[in-house]
């Protein structure tokens, strides 16, 4: 049972992390391996409520068993005259990925503290952040705020985004400014690559291998399908370059095939994953659309028939590199800002108004990797970090 919290004497980082690693919430497409946030969101609210937050447990919808919460402390309706939100959110998501025990030489749902580190699953990808920013916050007089804080703590990030989805969608969240605490060294992130992923599949029809004409080989047809992505990966890389990023260019990577079932049979059907990662300021309805008119033709001169079904589709973030979230963390931090190729949950509180900079302790080399970590030396200078933070845009 998790002690209760009380105002300025939360319980120990450690034993705040080492309850919520032990305290599963993986999220995944496959059900077999999705478990609730639940118990981690309860947690999470109980440790706010004894801070002096206001909770609130926001249901995702057609998620069963899963949730967002949103807790906000601090003065309401001090919007200023130019109409922006005044105010700060600390973000992050609850969920972790699968894991395979087999690989951990520790306990992946135990915390351990080990070799200046502490190990579990999700001690760096994220569950770690929440004892950061709650230990900041315990820092705070809450009564003395002039404009708000907000802690938003999110569902399934990393499977379909379905939470941070409905944060957008519920318009339930108002600030100026929002940190999404995903690992990054403690590096401020103002822009990263948005990522869409899609299967391509083909029919045709099956047939003694001895004669071709006896059928319709998915396979050939998929070939000059694969010919087409490639030569489409080539155009995009042409046409669109960032310098800020360390692979400058959008990329369609062509991730797995599925086909046939038998080498004497015409294989009569094929289907292709592909990852495709587009720069900010590309669209994403038009490079799809795009996408699906070259591929549709050729099926079409083929006479086979073809489905792209899009799967994961997440908006990339940018944030002007002078904007004044950005400016304060570099000089906080006395790091320059950066960019990352992997997707966050960040777009979806910029799409609320909020400049939106992703900044959190623990390297994201360690994220979904066996015996997971945060190192120790990340804590306390995240908790200065985001104590300073509060207290720049809320007090």
């Amino acid at each position: 049972m998790t002690p209760a919290a009380q105002p300025g004497n939360l319980p120990s980082f450690e034993h705040m992390l080492g309850t919520l690693v032990q305290t599963p919430s993986v999220s995944c497409t496959n059900a077999h391996y999705d478990r609730s946030n639940m118990e981690v969101i309860n947690h999470l609210a109980n440790w706010l409520d004894g801070l002096g937050f206001e909770t609130q447990v926001q249901p995702v919808p057609d998620t069963p068993g899963k949730a967002n919460l949103i807790a906000t402390a601090g003065p309401r309706g001090t919007d200023d005259p130019t109409g922006a939100a005044e105010g700060l959110v600390l973000a992050g998501h609850t969920d972790t990925v699968p894991c395979n025990e087999s690989q951990w030489q520790r306990e992946p749902f135990a915390l351990e503290s080990a070799d200046e580190r502490f190990y579990g699953l999700g001690t760096c990808d994220m569950k770690g952040f929440f004892p950061v920013a709650l230990q900041a916050l315990a820092r705070h007089d809450l009564s003395k705020l002039t404009a708000p804080i907000t802690v938003v703590a999110t569902s399934d990030e990393e499977s379909s985004m379905a939470g941070a989805r409905h944060v957008r969608d519920s318009q339930a969240v108002r600030a100026r400014a929002c940190i999404v605490g995903e690992p990054t060294n403690l590096q401020p992130i103002y822009a990263h690559k948005g990522v869409m992923m899609m299967s391509i599949t083909l029919s045709g029809a099956s047939g003694h291998s001895s004669n071709p004409a006896l059928g319709l080989n998915a396979l050939d047809v998929m070939h000059t399908v694969m010919s087409e992505l490639i030569a489409f990966r080539t155009e995009l890389a042409t046409k669109w370059q960032n310098p800020g990023f360390a692979v400058q260019v959008p990329t369609l990577n062509l991730g797995c095939m599925r086909a046939g079932d038998n080498p004497n049979r015409i294989c009569d059907h094929a289907e292709l994953q592909i990852d495709l990662r587009l720069l900010p300021g590309m669209n994403f309805d038009d490079t799809l659309a795009e996408l699906k008119v070259r591929v549709s033709r050729i099926a079409e001169q083929h006479g086979t028939p073809l489905t792209v079904q899009l799967f994961t589709n997440a908006p990339a973030l940018e944030t002007k590199h002078d904007a004044n979230l950005v400016r304060y963390l570099e000089g906080a931090s006395g790091k320059s800002a950066g960019t990352v190729a992997y997707g966050t949950e960040g777009p979806f509180f910029t799409a609320l108004g909020m400049e939106t900079v992703v900044f959190g302790p623990g390297s994201i080399d360690q994220a979904h990797q066996p015996n997971e970590y945060l190192a120790h030396n990340q804590i306390e200078p995240a908790v200065d970090l985001l104590a300073g933070l509060v207290h720049h845009y809320c007090r």
